[in-house]
């Protein structure tokens, strides 16, 4: 319903900050780390949001960047994780971290993420997996094919960490062939896979 709110940053307390929008003020459920980075009292801001409504309650949870919405959303699918979880796995825990964790299997991180334990880790990682192989959203690493691979115009020593790189974009909702492009922008060689992600996320931004 929401897709974003931009407005004055009018007020910031623990859990939640309130935008100014013509006079209507919003109150939007941020993390930590999105109130810290959304912005001083009295900036024009633009939050993007998640507009939840059930029977007892209407709550705006508001996001600094499309990649933590698309985390937001993908966690409030799993089993047990509810939206103030999610929150706080926001505050802990960066997209890009977050992705290769799970097309790494990376249960170790996540558990360090306070109220996450090695159950909790394990269900994130398979649910999630499962969910988007579904959507064609990702594949295995070990079966792709040469031709599955991602042709750039440098030549590119660690193909694999490539395919993770593009995985993990994916995870973050982008499409596979836009990633590609992002990627020819980019001498992957010397990079780490956290860091590919984020020059990736950098350049699609702009």
């Amino acid at each position: 319903m929401l897709a974003y709110i931009k407005g004055e940053l009018v007020d910031k307390q623990i859990g939640y900050i309130v935008v100014d929008v013509n006079g209507l003020g919003y109150k939007i459920y941020m993390s930590d780390l999105g109130r810290e980075s959304v912005g001083k009292i009295g900036d024009n801001v633009k939050v993007h949001t998640y507009y939840k409504v059930s029977e007892d309650d209407i709550s705006i949870f508001g996001f600094c960047t499309k990649e933590e919405l698309r985390m937001f959303e993908l966690l409030i699918q799993v089993s047990g994780i509810g939206a103030k979880t999610a929150v706080t796995m926001l505050g802990a825990i960066e997209p890009s971290q977050f992705a290769i964790a799970v097309i790494s299997n990376d249960i170790n991180t996540l558990k360090q993420i306070p109220g996450i334990g090695q159950k909790s880790a394990q269900r994130i990682v398979l649910e999630l997996k499962d969910k988007l192989k579904k959507e064609g959203q990702i594949s295995e690493l070990t079966s792709a094919t040469s031709e599955q691979k991602v042709k750039v115009k440098q030549v590119i020593v660690a193909d694999n960490k490539v395919n993770e790189a593009i995985s993990a974009l994916q995870v973050l909702g982008y499409q596979r062939k836009d990633v590609e492009k992002v990627l020819e922008q980019i001498d992957t060689s010397n990079l780490t896979l956290e860091d590919i992600i984020k020059q990736s996320l950098k350049i699609i931004s702009n």
